[in-house]
């Protein structure tokens, strides 16, 4: 007989009515729980060198709307503005078959800015990312077994230190280092982006060169004390919500295209630079790595087809999904490979 059940037939016998069956031990976990539980803790370098950089704010992570408007052609004006909330963000999708869940992490900034004269070009808004494949192992959170993230128009794939996973068709560009984070009490992975165009990789590959901020998981977010804030929370968001971006896909204030952020060159975007680019950055229904199998969009709407192109994999890797809002626009997804590639 185990503790409960013996607790209970005592009180039977000591004339005390139990009224309630036992709770189980434990549930499986909510998506959100799993998105925290596997969040990166996450190094953005800092640059605070030109009046594009804005003393480091165009560098920090923020929401698509912290203008408190879901208008992508006024992001890149806005981020300077009085008022303008640029606490810590990032969004999150999963995916779930009977043997995985997928978990990508999308992070934004409102600008893709240069500091260097007459060489290179900017836009505005600007979407890196990363996507997770969690093995369900029997424990409650499973166990991470791989890491591709996005840095510009490439996928760049890790492992972390034991992973049963080993290189396919691409093979691993290093290891996934996990960390401590002094908010919770598990290891995370750990991630990096550069400042300004903000690809994004696996820490150290890019680290924190001067000033930086380090972002931990959270369910609330803060905004940076200034660009050299070591613990920083970001709040997770999801981007299936009713009202999040995945059902703001066909606004066409926040989306020039499928997957891709409405951006124009107002408000000095450009200026002293080589140019503005528009409608430049994308969600994670758009990223692309254009020499690679998967076609635009599936590292987020079909993760478990990149994980099998990407990697070999011991045992079972399910193709079906039994959560993944995103099936429904696979065909469009497809679809809109006849069309121009955009580049982040």
């Amino acid at each position: 007989m185990n503790l409960t059940r013996a607790i209970a037939a005592a009180l039977i016998t000591t004339g005390v009515a139990v009224l309630a069956a036992a709770a189980p031990a434990s549930a499986a976990p909510t998506r959100a729980e799993l998105a925290l539980r596997w969040a990166p803790i996450h190094h953005q370098d800092v640059d605070q060198t030109g009046a594009h950089a804005l003393g480091g704010k165009s560098d920090y992570i923020t929401r698509v709307d912290f203008d408190g408007n879901l208008n992508g052609r006024d992001n890149w004006d806005n981020t300077g503005a009085a008022g303008a909330d640029l606490s810590a963000a990032a969004y999150y999708s999963v995916a779930e078959t009977s043997s995985h869940w997928f978990i990508t992490y999308l992070f934004f900034h409102p600008r893709d800015w240069v500091d260097h004269p007459f060489f290179e070009t900017e836009h505005e808004n600007d979407g890196e990312g990363v996507m997770l494949a969690i093995e369900k192992n029997g424990t409650e959170y499973g166990v991470l077994r791989s890491a591709v993230t996005v840095a510009h128009s490439d996928f760049f794939s890790y492992l972390p230190a034991g992973s049963s996973w080993t290189g396919g068709r691409e093979n691993s560009d290093g290891t996934l280092q996990l960390a401590s984070s002094p908010h919770d009490a598990f290891q995370h992975p750990v991630t990096a982006q550069e400042t300004q165009g903000h690809g994004l990789k696996a820490w150290p590959q890019y680290q924190i060169n001067g000033d930086g901020v380090v972002y931990y998981p959270s369910t609330s977010g803060e905004t940076p004390s200034g660009p050299d804030d070591r613990d920083v929370k970001y709040r997770l968001i999801d981007l299936f919500t009713g009202d999040g971006l995945w059902a703001q896909r066909a606004n066409a204030s926040l989306f020039a295209g499928l997957g891709t952020f409405a951006g124009d060159t107002s408000g000095g975007c450009g200026s002293g630079t080589f140019s503005c680019g528009t409608n430049s950055a994308n969600a994670p229904w758009g990223w692309d790595d254009g020499d690679d199998v998967p076609v635009r969009g599936e590292i987020a709407t079909d993760p478990a087809k990149l994980s099998a192109e990407y990697w070999t994999i011991p045992g079972t890797l399910a193709r079906s999904y039994t959560y993944n809002p995103y099936s429904s626009a696979a065909a469009a997804l497809r679809a809109a490979e006849t069309l121009p590639r955009v580049t982040d």
